[in-house]
C-alpha cells in the first residue's frame, strides 16, 4: 500500500475509533446527555447550522480574521528575529521586553483591544497578530541566533560577502526554526481567535459558541470545537507538506 494512503489512513482510523468510543460512553449513560451530546446530535446540530447558513458564515470570518491576524503576526515576527538575532543593538534594546509580554494571554489585551481599536476587525486582527508575532519572533531569534560557527567561517574563508552569508547561510540554516515557528503561531492564532471574538462579535466560531453558551446549546458548542479542531489540524498539515518541500534539507 503506498505511503501516502497509510499516512491519510491512520488519521482516519483515530477518528473512527473515538467516535466510536464517544457513542457507546453517550448510549450506556456514561456521560450526563445535557452535558455531553453524542456524535448524532451533535451531527444534526452541524446540519441545521449548514442549512441555516451560520456554518458557513462563522467559517468564511473566523478563517479571514485569523489569516490576516497570522500574516500580520509572522511578517513582523520574522522580521523581529532577524534584526534581534544579527543587530545587538536592537537585541540590547527589544529582546528582555518582547520576554517580558511572552507570558500576557492573548484574552488578557481582549479589553485593551476595544479600547484602543473599538469592537471593529482591528481589535481582532491586532489580538491574533499580538500572539503569532511573538511565537514566530521567538523560533526566528533562536534560529538566527544560533546558526553553526562552522557554517559562517566556511562562508567568510571562501570570500562570501555579507549579503550571500545571509542569504545562502543563515537565512538556510535558521529556515526550519522559522517554519516551527509559523507552524506553532498558526495553532495560536486560532486559539487567539476564539478569545478575539467572544466579546464584540455578531459571526465567528468564537461568536458562536458564547451565543450557544448562554441558550445551554451543548450540541452546537460542540459542533464549533471540532470546527477549531479540524481547521488547526488542516493547517498544521499544510505547513508539515509546504516544510517537507521548501526547507527539503532538514525537518522541521
Amino acid at each position: 500500500m503506498p505511503k501516502f494512503s497509510l499516512d491519510f489512513a491512520k488519521p482516519l482510523l483515530s477518528v473512527f475509533f473515538v467516535i466510536a468510543v464517544w457513542q457507546f460512553a453517550h448510549s450506556t449513560g456514561l456521560t450526563n446527555r445535557n452535558l455531553f451530546p453524542g456524535p448524532w446530535e451533535v451531527a444534526i446540530a452541524s446540519v441545521k447550522l449548514f442549512n441555516d447558513g451560520v456554518m458557513m458564515k462563522d467559517l468564511k470570518t473566523s478563517v479571514s480574521r485569523a489569516a490576516v491576524g497570522f500574516s500580520l503576526g509572522a511578517s513582523l515576527g520574522i522580521l523581529a528575529g532577524i534584526l534581534t538575532a544579527r543587530v545587538s543593538l536592537i537585541r540590547l534594546a527589544v529582546y528582555p521586553f518582547f520576554n517580558i509580554l511572552r507570558p500576557i494571554p492573548a484574552i488578557a489585551l481582549v479589553p485593551i483591544a476595544i479600547v484602543w481599536f473599538g469592537i471593529g476587525e482591528e481589535s481582532k486582527y491586532f489580538v491574533i497578530a499580538y500572539t503569532v508575532f511573538l511565537a514566530v519572533w521567538l523560533a526566528t531569534h533562536h534560529g538566527m541566533e544560533h546558526v553553526p560557527e562552522t557554517y559562517i567561517r566556511a562562508s567568510r574563508s571562501l570570500g562570501a560577502p555579507w549579503w550571500r552569508e545571509f542569504f545562502e547561510v543563515v537565512v538556510p540554516a535558521a529556515a526550519p526554526h522559522i517554519f516551527a515557528g509559523l507552524r506553532f503561531g498558526a495553532a495560536l492564532a486560532f486559539l487567539s481567535l476564539v478569545a478575539a471574538e467572544l466579546t464584540g462579535s455578531s459571526a465567528g466560531i468564537g461568536y458562536r459558541l458564547e451565543e450557544a453558551r448562554q441558550y445551554f446549546q451543548v450540541d452546537r458548542m460542540f459542533v464549533g470545537l471540532i470546527q477549531l479542531g479540524l481547521l488547526g489540524a488542516a493547517l498544521d498539515a499544510f505547513f508539515v507538506f509546504a516544510s517537507k518541500r521548501i526547507v527539503h534539507w532538514e525537518t522541521a
